[in-house]
C-alpha cells in the first residue's frame, strides 16, 4: 500500500449519474479516493450502483453524470470518452466480456496497446510480450490466437481480462464483479493473476467491485466500501467485508429481520 501522502490515481467526488436514455440517477454522491498501489473494494446488495460506478469511471455512453467529479492522476476526465480513459491508464475488466469472433485475442492486444502507448507495435514485439505474461499467469500459449471470448469458458474470459490488464499497464484498473460465475479454483487463478500483476505494478491502484468475501479472501483489501441506493454508507478496513458477509445487508437496505 503506497503511503498516505502519495497523491491519488482516482478521486471520486459527491459523483452522481443517471441512464442517458432518461430516469432517476443511480449513483446518489459518491466519494472514495484511490491512491497508488491500494486495492479498494466495494460491495453491496443488487441494484446498489455496483456495475453503474464502473461504467461511468470509463465513460459509458449508456451514463449521463449529473453532478460530481472523477479526477485521473489530478485531472478532471469529465470530457474524456472511454478511448482517451483507456490511453491514459484506466483499465475496466467486465463483468460479461464480450466474444469478438474473427478477432484473436494477440491483435486486440496490439490495437489497445498501440493506443495505449501512442505507437504502432509490431505483431513480434507483442507476441514475445504476451508469451512472457501468459507463462506468468499459468494460460496455454495457443491462447493468443483466439479469437477473442468467443467459445471462452468463464474462467478462460476472466483470465484473459487479467492478460490485458498485465499487457496494457494501467494506472487504475476498475474490476467489475471480476469474481462472477467462477467455482472456487477458477476464482483463485484470477486471483493470483491480478496479485501477480500487482507485484510486477505495486503502484497499480485496483477497485474491486463484488457480492462477497471470497475474492477478497484472495486480494486482500486496504479498504472496503459499502454503496447501497448509489450512496457509499460504509467504509472500513477488511474486516468490514468479513462483517457483510457474516450479516449480509439488511439493515443498510432496511430488510433486516
Amino acid at each position: 500500500m503506497a503511503d498516505a501522502v502519495d497523491p491519488p490515481v482516482l478521486e471520486i467526488e459527491d459523483l452522481r449519474a443517471a441512464p442517458t436514455d432518461g430516469g432517476d440517477d443511480i449513483l446518489n454522491g459518491v466519494t472514495l479516493t484511490v491512491r497508488p498501489g491500494e486495492v479498494h473494494a466495494v460491495m453491496g446488495p443488487n441494484g446498489s450502483g455496483k456495475s453503474t460506478l464502473a461504467n461511468v469511471l470509463l465513460g459509458s455512453p449508456e451514463y449521463e453524470v449529473t453532478g460530481g467529479t472523477v479526477r485521473f492522476r489530478g485531472d478532471d476526465i469529465a470530457d474524456w470518452g472511454p478511448d482517451a480513459r483507456g490511453a491514459a491508464g484506466m483499465f475496466l475488466a467486465f463483468q460479461y466480456p464480450q466474444a469478438i469472433p474473427g478477432v484473436s485475442v494477440l491483435n486486440f492486444l496490439r490495437q489497445a496497446l498501440s493506443a495505449r502507448k501512442g505507437i504502432d507495435l509490431s505483431m513480434l514485439e507483442l507476441r514475445l510480450s504476451i508469451m512472457e505474461w501468459m507463462e506468468r499467469l499459468g494460460i496455454d500459449p495457443s491462447f493468443a490466437d483466439r479469437h477473442l471470448n468467443d467459445g471462452f469458458s468463464g474462467g478462460e474470459k476472466k483470465r484473459n481480462e487479467v492478460l490485458q490488464m498485465a499487457i496494457l499497464e494501467p494506472e487504475v484498473a476498475i474490476l467489475d464483479e471480476t469474481d462472477s460465475g467462477l467455482d472456487i479454483d477458477a476464482l483463485r487463478t484470477v486471483a493470483r493473476g491480478v496479485e501477480e500483476v500487482r507485484r510486477d505494478r505495486p503502484d497499480l491502484g485496483v477497485v474491486v467491485i463484488t457480492h462477497y468475501q471470497r475474492l477478497l479472501d484472495e486480494l486482500a483489501p486496504d479498504v472496503v466500501h459499502l454503496i447501497v441506493d448509489g450512496r457509499i454508507v460504509l467504509t472500513g478496513g477488511p474486516e468490514l467485508a468479513t462483517e457483510l458477509e457474516a450479516e449480509g445487508y439488511g439493515k443498510w437496505t432496511g430488510d433486516a429481520a
